[in-house]
């Protein structure tokens, strides 16, 4: 509903600050006292990451299924209306907050990668500020885009007539960014992943810069490509081998009773 949209948002945003928190002091231990533990934890994140692109690629598939027909539309619509709506915002804010943590945590090992050399104060205070700015610029715009609908819909009810047609293109331009923004989303979980992972293997690396060279003036536009390609691979493995775990686990607490 749409007066629950901004309260789940600040939800969001209150779990990635304290997401940060965590963060930020760990990152700094890590970096003092085991900096080799970055690289992996880099790459356990960018698969992480590429599970999440699969997951949300078949969640997808499910759903344009569930659409394909009105009875299983209203299926679906029934198996949503059974649900608490109070536990079902709970479980999105958890899920949410759970990505943020993995996305939070890349950028700030990134970050701190970066500041190598610095001191112990220089690396706090830049990583408070770009934690802080990420935070409040992130959910900031996050919020300006859910009520965005809301809106357009104020100012179509304006008597004049230069609000109402502005009104008219933020309402109609609402679903088509947020399926937008989906869509993006989702590849960005790929390039980004697959990107670390194949910064993270050295041999892999190189294949893809060759790879890469081979197509000349289209280099960058062609690693990103294999980026996205090895996080798309990384993804389906990954959600594989989590598919036969909780197969297994079913399977067995169901032998057992």
């Amino acid at each position: 509903k749409a007066n629950r949209e901004l309260p789940v948002v600040w939800s969001v945003a209150k779990g990635s600050f304290l997401n940060k928190l965590i963060l930020v002091p760990l990152a700094l231990i890590i970096s003092a006292f085991a900096p080799w533990l970055i690289t992996p934890l880099l790459m356990l994140g960018g698969a992480y990451l590429c599970y999440e692109g699969v997951e949300k690629v078949l969640h997808s598939l499910n759903h344009d299924k569930a659409e394909s027909s009105p009875e299983a539309r209203q299926q679906r619509l029934d198996k949503l209306a059974q649900q608490d709506p109070r536990q079902f915002e709970k479980d999105k804010i958890k899920g949410a907050v759970r990505t943020d943590f993995i996305l939070s945590a890349e950028i700030i090992v990134i970050a701190l990668g970066s500041a190598v050399g610095a001191t112990l104060l220089e690396k706090s205070v830049m990583l408070s500020i770009i934690a802080i700015g990420i935070t409040v610029g992130v959910y900031g715009l996050v919020a300006g885009i859910v009520k965005m609908d809301d809106l357009g819909l104020y100012l179509m009810k304006q008597t004049n007539g230069a609000k109402q047609k502005i009104g008219g293109i933020l309402l109609s331009a609402a679903p088509k960014l947020m399926k937008f923004l989906s869509i993006a989303g989702t590849l960005a979980m790929f390039l980004v992943g697959g990107g670390i992972l194949v910064h993270g293997i050295s041999f892999l690396h190189h294949e893809v810069e060759d790879l890469a060279h081979l197509t000349g003036i289209f280099e960058s536009v062609t690693t990103m490509l294999l980026n996205a390609l090895v996080g798309l691979v990384v993804g389906v493995i990954v959600v594989a081998i989590v598919t036969m775990i909780g197969k297994l686990r079913s399977n067995k607490s169901s032998s057992t009773h």
